[in-house]
């Protein structure tokens, strides 16, 4: 049997690289999971925080009224944004020689899409999609009073004084456009605050005004009963039409408003 020279191998091996040597070696089973980065802690958690969709709540007081509104950003630049007003007034006024017991009632419900121009700069067209915003007053004339209908004098009727109703109304929704500064979804930081300037196109209000009683004339002799006269429905529905006319630049209805709000 021939005899093998393990010195000559022995000295070949160790003069070969450490680098090769490691080649030749099989990898173990467990070298593969040690090699393996571990996962970056958090990571997921970190995702799920950014893929939440960032919600704003505020409050605000505007010429719509006193009302609150969410938004919720739909991208870096926009934000949809919903909204309530609510706002009661009165008070007592004469026209004409009529005294009108006045109720000034807001209500309505908005949507807008805010676009951002520069940072919290925004433009936000959207709608009035509830426009409950109206004018009531409850008329009258105390009997022997001179009152006006359409440069027409009259007097109320002692016996059957002047009663009525009066209202003013607008369009039940009303497209507006608004310009702003500020943000409700601020992208860096939870609370905000935010100023807008716009307009609501609500039509030309319509006036009605409805009376009862009875009209005399100039020298209180001869009196006759509005309902039944044709002359005083003329005069009412002429005074009606100037009422109309005196509102008709309200037809589109100034919004400002100042507010403040919450990032979750």
């Amino acid at each position: 049997m021939r005899k093998v020279r393990v010195f000559p191998v022995l000295l070949l091996l160790t003069s070969l690289p450490v680098s090769h040597l490691a080649a030749a070696v099989p990898d173990s089973p467990d070298s593969s999971a040690a090699a393996a980065p571990a996962a970056a802690p958090g990571g997921p958690a970190k995702e799920s925080s950014e893929g939440r969709i960032p919600i704003g709540i505020g409050v605000k007081v505007s010429t719509l009224g006193i009302g609150g509104e969410v938004a919720i950003a739909v991208s870096h630049r926009s934000n949809v944004r919903v909204g309530f007003n609510a706002f009661s007034y009165g008070d007592t006024f004469d026209k004409d020689g009529v005294t009108y017991k006045g109720n000034l009632n807001l209500r309505s419900a908005q949507a807008t899409y805010d676009i951002f121009l520069l940072k919290g700069l925004h433009i936000s067209p959207g709608v009035l999609f509830y426009n409950g915003n109206q004018v009531s007053a409850n008329a009258s004339v105390p009997g022997g009073k001179s009152f006006t209908l359409s440069n027409t004098n009259y007097v109320s009727d002692p016996a059957d004084p002047i009663t009525g109703t009066g209202k003013l109304t607008v369009y039940k929704a009303a497209p507006m456009l608004l310009f702003g500064i500020g943000n409700l979804v601020p992208r860096s930081r939870h609370f905000s605050t935010s100023f807008e300037i716009g307009a609501a196109y609500q039509g030309p209000p319509r006036v009605t005004l409805n009376l009862s009683g009875s009209a005399c004339d100039s020298s209180g002799l001869f009196c006759r009963s509005i309902s039944s006269d044709p002359t005083i429905q003329s005069n009412i529905a002429a005074e009606q039409a100037k009422l109309n006319k005196s509102a008709s630049p309200y037809k589109f209805y100034p919004v400002l408003s100042f507010g403040i709000g919450y990032k979750f």
